[in-house]
């Protein structure tokens, strides 16, 4: 949106997520009101209960609303993805995106504009090539899951506006930092198959920052939400290790990580290599609070 033009109202499904909570409270102050769809009794007049009795959502509860952010999904970092893990993967992101889908699309132009969560995921692996939001989708599981996901959004048609969030993972405390910092708390921390794979990642100060750029900018289309910067895998586990004061020497080997994660996850998270650039955020004015991977990791260890 124009920046001369505030945010009144907008609708957050997936609001009680690490994403969510952060989202919500940067909403509130700047003075938006926002209600939270949610999956269970209503605590207030600020939620709707949705997806209970069938997949559906009521239009009116996005009619004058100038956003609907969908934010939902089952974690990609619980293991092992089993067979039906990976189904509730792919369905706890797809059903309640039709759902937005399907009442953004009912109420034409009056509809608001529909801020699609997705991921990095959606390109793969790709060694040694600078991906935007032009590149293709890659051949992993996690690219497939994004690649519907995404057409989930999409199918609110042709005259809605849709924007689809790929998302790299949020170096947080309750993020892609979780795990590495338990292991680097008790002197486990080292490289991660080879360590010099690229990794994706943002602070969450701009995963939030740059959602409120996509609704000010209205913004269109992918939009990469990746830090500006490359980092490797061994980048961000020894910020970490030095932040902590703990060593980074103990090598995790592909075979193992496979062996005990599943070859899934394994490819999709820890040994891809894909080197994802901000292209629209950059090309839109968007600028960065934490441009570099070390400086997320002290923001977020502190």
């Amino acid at each position: 949106m124009p920046e001369d033009r505030l945010l009144s109202h907008v609708v957050v499904a997936g609001a009680s997520g690490l994403i969510g909570r952060a989202l919500r409270a940067a909403l509130i102050a700047r003075g938006v009101r926002v209600t939270s769809l949610v999956r269970r009794p209503v605590s207030g007049p600020d939620e709707v209960s949705w997806l209970v009795d069938d997949d559906s959502l009521d239009p009116d509860v996005l009619a004058g609303a100038d956003a609907v952010i969908g934010l939902n999904g089952a974690s990609i970092g619980r293991f092992p993805w089993t067979p039906r893990y990976k189904n509730t993967l792919l369905f706890s992101r797809v059903t309640p995106t039709r759902a937005i889908a399907g009442a953004v699309k009912s109420l034409g132009d009056d509809a608001p504009a529909f801020v699609s969560a997705s991921a990095v995921g959606y390109y793969g692996s790709a060694p040694g090539v600078r991906l935007d939001e032009s590149s293709p989708r890659g051949e992993t599981f996690l690219a497939d899951v994004c690649g519907e996901w995404e057409a989930a959004a999409q199918s609110a048609g042709p005259r809605a506006r849709v924007a689809l969030l790929r998302t790299a993972p949020v170096v947080h405390r309750d993020g892609v930092l979780k795990p590495l910092m338990l292991l680097t708390r008790f002197g486990l921390g080292g490289p991660i198959g080879r360590g010099t794979q690229a990794w994706p990642w943002i602070s969450l100060d701009d995963e939030i920052g740059a959602i409120l750029h996509v609704l000010d900018a209205q913004l269109s289309g992918p939009v990469n939400l990746t830090g500006p910067t490359r980092a490797t895998a061994n980048d961000l586990g020894f910020a970490l290790a030095v932040r902590m004061n703990r060593p980074f020497v103990l090598r995790a080997p592909e075979w193992a990580l496979r062996l005990g994660l599943g070859r899934d996850a394994t490819e999709a998270l820890l040994t891809c290599d894909a080197d994802v650039a901000p292209a629209v955020l950059s090309d839109s004015g968007y600028r960065f609070t934490h441009p570099t991977v070390e400086e997320a990791v002290a923001a977020a260890v502190g």
